[in-house]
């Protein structure tokens, strides 16, 4: 009897998920509870697992064939019991959890966080057993300095439904929705100022939830202290970002300082790290002039994050900030797997961080070579001979 194929077991698996969504949670449920300790500081990742294969952060199905958060749910719990199998304890869900919900074109979905009330506070409590810290970080069309007011109200639309999810799923004060303050238009004084207008009009579920990021191109570390002063916004420093775009050349510890400090009190700020790429890549295109296939090589973009942080780099500044407390929100673009070779590279590199991180001695005696995916492997074994 011939094997089932792939195109088989994908729709074996959405048949079993649209009959029972959350079935995934049924082995998150026989865990028992964990806590992370008190006194470490969290390192987390965003929406993409990749150290396992299969794992889906929601559900990506088009319209057509009725998608739901319920099935997004389902996929979650999976991602949660990896994240305790890995004992990463923070998490950014991915902002397309809920499709389509506030499609203007599409009422049919309006309703889906109502209908699965009882499920996302069955999930949110799977989390807090798990202690998982978790957030959002809505998508770069979501503007409330735009000088457009249609999308203005499109955006304010979508922080609605992710704050009353993230509130239905009983979580924290500490699950945050980060968003940058948006365009600039030529103008960045006046894109702070409507931004800072728009705030007021915010509901009071989006005003607790939502968190500002400096970012790496219009608006600066010391653009997102203005807009705090004038509404109480918390902010998130952006590690990259700051070294990118810093025009009024503040410096580095005072400004990480001023901005977690902007949390409120008894309430652990986070922050994002990630570093630069710096390898060049070969990129084939077409020739303009001669329509002929050609590669070139192209430089890297300091804007670009690299798939693992520089452990030295890394640490370097993780020493420097050994006086405050504050979650860090890895944005490496191998996603957990980076988080996890970072975990062995303080343990190798920097054991005086361990602890601060919750790190475990074990950790330091995983070869590198464990951590390296197979392809990885063999290119290394044939650069060698």
């Amino acid at each position: 009897m011939k094997a089932p194929g792939k195109k088989e077991l994908a729709a074996a698996d959405l048949a079993r998920r649209l009959a029972d969504p959350l079935f995934p949670c049924a082995a998150l449920e026989a865990m028992p509870p964990v806590q992370w300790p008190a006194a470490a500081m969290r390192l987390g990742f965003a929406v993409k697992v990749m150290g396992q294969q299969g794992l889906k952060s929601n559900d990506t199905r088009r319209w057509q064939q009725d998608p739901h958060l319920r099935v997004s749910l389902g996929y979650l719990c999976e991602i949660f019991s990896y994240l305790r199998k890995q004992k990463i304890h923070m998490y950014r869900m991915s902002s397309d959890m809920a499709p389509y919900v506030t499609h203007p074109d599409m009422p049919q979905f309006h309703s889906m966080l109502r209908d699965s009330a009882a499920d996302l506070e069955h999930v949110g409590r799977l989390a807090r057993e798990a202690d998982i810290r978790l957030s959002f970080h809505p998508s770069q069309f979501i503007v409330l300095n735009s000088e457009n007011e249609d999308l203005t109200q499109r955006s304010m639309r979508d922080l609605e439904w992710q704050a009353d999810m993230l509130d239905r799923m009983g979580c924290g004060p500490e699950a945050r929705m980060v968003i940058h303050v948006g365009g600039a238009y030529g103008d960045r004084t006046s894109g702070c100022a409507r931004w800072i207008q728009t705030w007021k009009r915010l509901s009071e579920p989006v005003r607790r939830r939502l968190v500002l990021e400096n970012d790496d191109i219009r608006y600066s570390a010391a653009d997102v202290l203005h807009i705090h002063e004038h509404t109480g916004v918390a902010l998130i420093f952006d590690y990259q970002h700051f070294w990118c775009f810093n025009p009024e050349k503040l410096e580095l510890l005072p400004t990480v300082e001023r901005m977690l400090a902007s949390w409120p009190a008894g309430e652990r700020p986070k922050m994002h790290l990630s570093c630069a790429r710096t390898e060049m890549r070969e990129i084939k295109r077409k020739n303009r002039k001669t329509g002929a296939a050609e590669t070139v090589l192209q430089p890297p973009i300091w804007t670009g994050h690299a798939d693992y942080n520089n452990p030295f780099e890394t640490i370097t500044f993780l020493r420097s900030i050994a006086h405050l407390d504050t979650d860090i929100m890895l944005e490496a673009k191998a996603k957990d797997l980076a988080l996890l070779r970072l975990r062995s590279d303080i343990a190798r590199y920097a054991p005086d961080l361990m602890s601060r991180y919750g790190i475990e001695a074990a950790e330091a005696s995983v070869p590198v070579q464990e951590l390296v995916h197979e392809e990885d492997a063999e290119e290394q074994a044939t650069e060698s001979l």
